[in-house]
């Protein structure tokens, strides 16, 4: 049994920008060795497609593939999973698929166009992407959740193909995760993992064929090969740990705030959790529920271990200066569990999701409430957002000129053109621009 702490932190205290600072440093993706080994699975895989792929995923994940076919799952695969898990497990599959494919159908953006008034036609044509893959991990880990945020937004964005890979050592797959596939409306299963998946993904081999954008969660040699391939592909994001930070006003049941702060701990060592409050007695209470609260936890050495390298209990002057502060860490996930939270909405700037009120859980977000569970970490609230549909559509720019829009912009952009000594711009402009007397 890990024996408990948690590092106290006041907002008025003449260190506390530099206790702040220390509180969320953390390194991201910086292993070299991890880098070089990561370079080498990329062009392995680019340069000897399904062979490479096999050849590594025999190595890491202890499998005997003797042929591409043997990592292909097809959809009766996946409704196989889908009849075999139970039907309280399908039940809330489905329910929480329900949920995430609603809420994401709020985001779908639609072309637009307007008519100047001679005639031109300025607009912006929005179009889903052709092909994404998604990571997500395997083995005896089960994240079906996973699965519904990322597939879902991508199938209601109308994305044409979605392949999934999951990685499946010593043979093993999750009937859940299948099943989730399944319902999500994934359109074909790789069971491959790490570097290779990526590089299998972002380059295409004989077998798997090559996508636009990579997105899901996986360990740092994913990370890193994400990383690496962005730019051949786009990424969602370099995830960093889970964290929560929760601002209370004293009044929540103790053991439900420790209880959520524990939600986040219990992920891996690096998750963060931290509380903010302007009572100290209150904070007391929560430590004191975090203490025993801790000790029933299955994963009590992991969340542990969290709390005392990387949780805190702030005291703050008042919701306002919490509210400051907040902004100041632009946590993943942020509850505000006061009355009357959206008062305070419109003065937070930063934060991946927010949960308002005492009744609303952080873990709802995690699996059925509707929006998505992947979201900005590591500070980077501040310039990113959860993933959407949004990140499945893309923009085009449509520009139709009347003759007389070509006249009248025409001789704007030759100036401009002239200006920047681009003859033939100005040239190109020109031949369109109507002359005197015509």
């Amino acid at each position: 049994m890990s024996s408990f702490s948690i590092r106290r932190l006041d907002a008025n205290g003449a260190d506390f920008d530099t206790e702040l600072a220390g509180l969320l440093a953390w390194e991201s993706v910086s292993d070299s060795s991890v880098a070089s080994a990561v370079a080498d699975i990329l062009q392995q895989v680019k340069n000897r497609g399904d062979a490479a792929v096999i050849e590594f995923t025999n190595r890491f994940d202890r499998r005997n593939l003797q042929g591409a076919q043997e990592f292909c799952l097809g959809q009766p695969a996946l409704q196989q999973a889908l009849a075999r898990i139970s039907a309280d497990s399908r039940a809330a599959l489905e329910a929480a698929a329900a949920r995430v494919r609603g809420y994401h159908e709020h985001q779908l953006q639609d072309s637009w166009q307007y008519r100047e008034a001679d005639g031109t036609v300025l607009g912006q044509q929005i179009s889903p992407m052709e092909r994404v893959g998604i990571y997500v991990p395997g083995g005896k880990a089960s994240y079906p959740s996973s699965v519904l945020m990322n597939a879902i937004p991508a199938k209601v964005a109308g994305v044409d193909q979605v392949s999934m890979v999951v990685p499946a050592p010593d043979g093993q797959l999750n009937d859940l995760v299948l099943a989730a596939a399944a319902i999500a409306g994934v359109d074909q299963v790789f069971t491959i993992g790490g570097a290779q998946a990526v590089a299998a993904l972002a380059y295409g081999t004989e077998t798997i064929g090559r996508v636009d954008k990579i997105v899901g969660p996986g360990n740092i040699f994913v990370a890193t090969a994400k990383r690496a391939v962005f730019g051949q592909v786009a990424i969602d994001m370099i995830a960093g740990p889970s964290e929560i930070l929760v601002i209370c006003d004293g009044k929540t049941d103790p053991d439900w705030i420790a209880m959520d702060l524990l939600s986040q701990a219990e992920h891996d060592e690096q998750a963060q959790s931290v509380l903010l409050c302007p009572s100290a007695d209150y904070l007391d209470a929560v430590e004191a529920s975090l203490e025993k609260l801790l000790a029933e936890l299955p994963r009590e050495e992991i969340a542990g271990q969290s709390l005392r390298d990387r949780g805190a209990l702030i005291l703050v002057s008042d919701i306002e200066q919490a509210i400051e502060v907040a902004n100041r860490i632009a946590p993943e996930h942020l509850e505000v569990s006061v009355d009357e939270p959206e008062q305070y909405l419109p003065k937070i700037r930063h934060a991946g999701a927010i949960f308002l009120g005492r009744h609303t859980a952080e873990a709802l977000g995690d699996y059925c409430a509707g929006p998505n569970h992947v979201l900005p970490t590591s500070g980077t609230a501040r310039f990113s957002s959860p993933l959407g549909v949004y990140d499945f559509q893309k923009r085009s720019s449509i520009i139709y000129c009347s003759p007389q829009g070509a006249d009248t912009l025409g001789r704007v952009a030759s100036t401009l053109a002239q200006g920047e000594g681009l003859d033939a711009h100005a040239r190109s402009a020109e031949y369109r621009v109507q002359k005197k007397g015509s």
